[in-house]
Parts: C-alpha cells; sequence; structure tokens
C-alpha cells in the first residue's frame, strides 16, 4: 500500500574530494539527490561511484568538500538506521548467522522493535527461509536480505548499489517496481547499477560520473535527448540508387551490410518524409524503420573517453 513518507531533504554534496595517494578518485564533484524520485548512478568501472557512497555513508572521508544526508552528516546520526538504508555489499553478513538473528541485532543496535525484523522480510520474501544460515543463501537471497537490512528502519533515503545483482527476472522486476513505490512515498532513492535496460525503465533522474568528475546530472529524458542518437533503417532493393537521392536531397547517408542484406542508416529526415522522397522516384521499400538509440548506447557515447580500461587497451 502506498503512503505518503516524510520527505526529508535527501542528499547533498559540495565540492566532494577524495584521493588515494596521487590518484584522484572524486575530484570536486556537486550533487543533490532529490526526495520523490529514483536518480540513478552510473559511471564506468573505477569513475568512483562507490568511493561516493562510501562517503554518503561516512564509511570514507572526504579529502575535501562534503556530504550531508537530511541536511547534516549521516555519521553523526544517533539512530542511522531510522535516517538512511543503504546496501554497499549484501553479503557482509555473517555466513552462521540466521537471516532473522542478523536483522535482530541491527535493529537492537538502533532502537529498533523486533517485530520489524518479520515485516521487512516479509516485504522482501524471505519469510520461508528466517532461520536458515545466511552462508547457504544464493546471491540472489543474500541481495534480498540486504534489501530487508536497508528498510529495517523505515528511512527516508535509500543508497542501493547494485540491488539486482544476482536476481532472477521476478526479483529484477520487484526490485524495481519497489524502488518505484518508495519514490512515490516521498523518500529519496538513490540506486547504482550496471544493468542499464533496468536503469531506463527505474530511474527518473540520472547522474552520470566519469574519472571523479560529474559527466551529467539531468532527467531521463533531457539525458536521452542530449547524448542518444537516432537514425531511420532503409532496405530497399536499389540500396545505392536510394542512397544517391537521399544525399542529393541533404540528408546523412550511411550504408550498412548487416546480416540480412544492404541497409542504408539516415539522419535528416522522418521516416515519412523519407518514404515520399523514395516513392517519388519509384524506388520500392522494403523496410522503412526509425531506430532509437538505447541508454546504454547513450551511456557508451558519453562516457567514451572515461572508460578506465578499454577493449583495445587490454589487446594492446
Amino acid at each position: 500500500m502506498t503512503t505518503t513518507h516524510r520527505p526529508g531533504l535527501g542528499i547533498r554534496a559540495r565540492g566532494l574530494t577524495k584521493t588515494f595517494g596521487p590518484k584522484i578518485a572524486v575530484n570536486g564533484i556537486d550533487f543533490k539527490v532529490e526526495p520523490g524520485r529514483v536518480t540513478g548512478f552510473l559511471g564506468p568501472n573505477g569513475a568512483g561511484k562507490s568511493t561516493t557512497m562510501r562517503m554518503i555513508l561516512g564509511l570514507d572521508a572526504p579529502t575535501s568538500g562534503d556530504v550531508k544526508v537530511n541536511g547534516h552528516h549521516y555519521a553523526r546520526s544517533p539512530v542511522p538506521l531510522r535516517e538512511i538504508g543503504a546496501l554497499l555489499e549484501a553479503h557482509a553478513v555473517h555466513p552462521g548467522r540466521s537471516a532473522r538473528n542478523h536483522l535482530r541485532w541491527l535493529a537492537a543496535s538502533n532502537g529498533i522493535p523486533t517485530t520489524r525484523v518479520g515485516e521487512v522480510l516479509e516485504l522482501v520474501g524471505l519469510e520461508s527461509v528466517v532461520g536458515q544460515r545466511a552462508g547457504k543463501f544464493s546471491l540472489g537471497m543474500g541481495q534480498r536480505l540486504g534489501i530487508a537490512a536497508a528498510m529495517l528502519g523505515d528511512p527516508s533515503v535509500l543508497v542501493l548499489d547494485e540491488p539486482v545483482n544476482g536476481l532472477d527476472p521476478e526479483g529484477i522486476r520487484w526490485v524495481r517496481t519497489f524502488a518505484r513505490q518508495l519514490a512515490d512515498e516521498g523518500r529519496t532513492v538513490f540506486v547504482s547499477s550496471h544493468l542499464m535496460t533496468e536503469m531506463a525503465l527505474m530511474a527518473d533522474h540520472l547522474i552520470v560520473i566519469g574519472q571523479g568528475t560529474i559527466l551529467a546530472d539531468c532527467s531521463m529524458q533531457e539525458f536521452m535527448a542530449d547524448h542518444a542518437q537516432s537514425y531511420v533503417r532503409v532496405k530497399t532493393g536499389e540500396p545505392g540508387r536510394a542512397a544517391e537521392v537521399l544525399v542529393s536531397s541533404g540528408l546523412d547517408v550511411w550504408r550498412h551490410d548487416s546480416a540480412t542484406g544492404p541497409e542504408l542508416h539516415v539522419q535528416g529526415l522522418d521516416a515519412a518524409g523519407i518514404g515520399e522522397r523514395l516513392g517519388r522516384n519509384g524506388i520500392l521499400l522494403h523496410e522503412l524503420t526509425l531506430v532509437s538509440s538505447s541508454l546504454e548506447d547513450a551511456f557508451m557515447t558519453l562516457t567514451a573517453d572515461s572508460v578506465e580500461y578499454s577493449a583495445q587497451e587490454v589487446a594492446a
């Protein structure tokens, strides 16, 4: 059941910097994660995502700048689990401890009623294995236990690093729906994931980091408009003549030899206009399709110069 949750102030970073010796992991970044929406946190490996999340939670101290949760430093909160729920490493659980007992000691440390333990175990679908040792959990079950721990204090802020890792399709859909529900309740939801298809379905807003700096901080719609490309795929028995007609009309045309035969990729006019021009020249069309870039394509385009290790570098 959807309810209205206390909104809080979200997460605010100003000039946030972290160095490890000569290496700059995070370089003076500023961002705000707002309540009431799902904010996706994207970046290539080594971009500074994990370090940023650890600084939010007070696990790493900034070299300079700072980051606050609901207006103050998270480490100073007397009952941190009631303020922010985090999933950074789902399997950081004693393997001999049961799911129930793991959550009970977390609850006791923050003054949370033990009745809440049963509620969150049911919430994540682990009520049938509450007495099972965590060491016997599958990767997906471990993820669910990590989410249960994050929700234990009914926090206004959620920080989730790769929350769908190891989950089956049903579990992935559940996390997506759950994150959206939390945001609809007015909570701040900050999610990092490498699964672009899920992020495209889950996130309202994106923060993209590369080599320790912010590359984008905007809505999903703005990000796709700025970084995704689209083209019209044209298939015809006369690709050469079709290309001549379209180029003479001032359009950008690339020939691509696919497994099903040659095709043209055309930019500069919509599909209807392209079809009309080719039709007027007596060119029979086999296919005319608008192809839009995915979030993954847009992300790869934006971060191409920020990848720490590329396939070419490894091959070399």
